[in-house]
Order: C-alpha cells, then sequence, then structure tokens
C-alpha cells in the first residue's frame, strides 16, 4: 500500500508541476525516479494517465479525473500525519516559504534566527520568488507577499514591519554634478535606474505628497531585473550612476555610510507592510503551525 502512495504522490506531482524536470526540482527527487513511479501506476491501473512529448507532459481525460479525486484525499493523509506532530513536545518537520527578495533581505533576518532558536527540529527552506505563485504546485507552505497582491483564498497574517516607505537616492557626487531634484517629475531629466519584474512588467516609480500622487516613467542608462538585480541597482547608485528608488530601509545603510543621500523625502510614499499568507486548510502543518504562533506572539 506504501509504495501505492507514493507512486500517487509522484503522480500528483509531475501532473501538478507540468512535467517530469518540473516536478523533481519541486518535489527535491531525480525525474528518472517519478518517470518509474508513472510507469508503474500506469501498469497497475491499466490506462495512460499522462500523454508525454520531449517537452511536455498533458493529463489524458483519465489523468484529470484521477488527480481530482486523488489529491484532495492524499492532501488530507498529509494533513492527518501533521496533525500527529501537533502532539510532539518540540514540532519537527521542514517548514517552506516563498518569499521575494525584499522579504529575504529587510524581514526574514530578524525573524528566523530566533525562530529555528526555539524549534530547533524544524529546518527552514526559503526560495525567492518576484511573482505570486500557487504554493501548493510549488511545494511551499506559505509565502510572504503585499496585501495588494494576495489571493482572496488565503489567510494572511501580518509579519515585519507594519509601514514602510519607498525612499528615492543618489550619490553625493551624483547630485553634485546633475543637481538636486525638488519634484518627482524633475527625475525626468536625471538618469534613473530602473527595476524590472521577470515578466516584463516596467513599474513606474510613484510619489505621493498631502494627498498628491505622482506617477513617473522614468528614463536611464541601467535596467535591471528585480529581485537579483537589484544589488547590483544599488551598488551601481552609490558609485555614481544614477537615482535608485527603493525601500527606505534597504537603502538606510548607505544614507548611514554616506555613499546615497536621500532626495524628495517629503515625496516618499508610505504602504502597508507584508504578510504571511497560506491556504486555509483543514489542519495546517506542524512547522508552519510553530511559525504562525511566533510571529503572531511578537511585539507589535
Amino acid at each position: 500500500m506504501s509504495s501505492h502512495l507514493a507512486d500517487l504522490q509522484a503522480f500528483i506531482l509531475v501532473a501538478r508541476a507540468g512535467g517530469f524536470r518540473e516536478g523533481a526540482r519541486i518535489g527535491d527527487v531525480s525525474a528518472s525516479n517519478l518517470s518509474e513511479a508513472l510507469r508503474r501506476l500506469e501498469t497497475r491501473l491499466g490506462v495512460r494517465l499522462l500523454n508525454r512529448t520531449t517537452r511536455s507532459v498533458a493529463l489524458t481525460e483519465a489523468g484529470r479525473m484521477l488527480l481530482d479525486r486523488v489529491a484532495p484525499a492524499l492532501g488530507e493523509v498529509d494533513s492527518a500525519l501533521e496533525a500527529v506532530n501537533q502532539f510532539r513536545s518540540r514540532p519537527s518537520g521542514t517548514l517552506r516559504l516563498n518569499v521575494p527578495v525584499s522579504a529575504a533581505r529587510l524581514v526574514l533576518p530578524t525573524l528566523l534566527p530566533a525562530f529555528m532558536a526555539a524549534y530547533p527540529d524544524i529546518s527552514v527552506e526559503v526560495t525567492t520568488e518576484e511573482s505570486f505563485v500557487d504554493m501548493v504546485a510549488a511545494g511551499c507552505d506559505a509565502g510572504i507577499r503585499y496585501e495588494e497582491r494576495l489571493q482572496p483564498d488565503m489567510i494572511a497574517v501580518p509579519i515585519g514591519p507594519r509601514t514602510q516607505r519607498i525612499a528615492t537616492a543618489a550619490a553625493p557626487a551624483y547630485l553634485a554634478a546633475h543637481g538636486r531634484p525638488t519634484h518627482p517629475r524633475e527625475l525626468l531629466e536625471h538618469n534613473c535606474i530602473r527595476g524590472r519584474f521577470a515578466s516584463g512588467h516596467l513599474p513606474d516609480w510613484e510619489f505621493e505628497r498631502d494627498g498628491e500622487v505622482v506617477l513617473i516613467e522614468p528614463r536611464g542608462q541601467l535596467l535591471v531585473q528585480i529581485g537579483g538585480g537589484i544589488d547590483l541597482a544599488v551598488a551601481a547608485s552609490a558609485a555614481g550612476a544614477g537615482v535608485i528608488h527603493l525601500f527606505e530601509d534597504w537603502l538606510q545603510p548607505f544614507f548611514a555610510r554616506g555613499q546615497l543621500e536621500p532626495i524628495l523625502q517629503p515625496w516618499w510614499q508610505v504602504f502597508s507592510g507584508p504578510y504571511l499568507y497560506y491556504p486555509g486548510r483543514h489542519l495546517t502543518p506542524a512547522p508552519l503551525r510553530a511559525f504562525i504562533d511566533f510571529i503572531k506572539a511578537l511585539p507589535a
């Protein structure tokens, strides 16, 4: 029976991931093991569950029916096993988080060391990703995102600072050479360092003062991918390459060292802090429940 369940779990993993390679990455197993499990399952059932090509897999009608019926049932089995974990004196297991780079840099460093010290039997895996993902399909327990990007069927818990600001800055040498803007629209005459999401979206820069909101589409020589390219953008700005527009907390060390100078401070926009979000399951995995309880107990 246990081998049957393992083969069914392999099928669900491949079906949700859309392929053996991605399923292997998410499940931390080899693609060949997944392929062998699917072969056994199809042989046992006597039907084809997946149509395979060299590039992708697609569910057959039988595969779709099986996935729709079996995935919720196995989810309940996993939840039931996790429920037993709640009765341990020290919960164990792995907590898998999907977070943007900003949360990995600005939120988690102040939380994870104390959490792991309090729960030594819990391991933490952090994946950084800027786009909003299907956590269940990605094999994650919870994610961190900002309010406007939360899905309505998720449970959200505040985590980290409750308000943040986006700061605008440049190196003192750059400002001495090009002038210090006093209004956001003056940035259109400056060399601005921009960020683009992996989706291709190129966000405008937003400013706000006394209820007035100003959106600009800045121009500049350097464009980086939001996430992995942000450190390059900050370093380039500190070296005098142009104006940067980023989380105030991210830039604060550069302000303290005098490498960057704040500009347009009255226009810095305030927004609500991030949330930990997770599916509204009947039974929450023990590592995630421990983490939720931990952050809820922190002083506001």
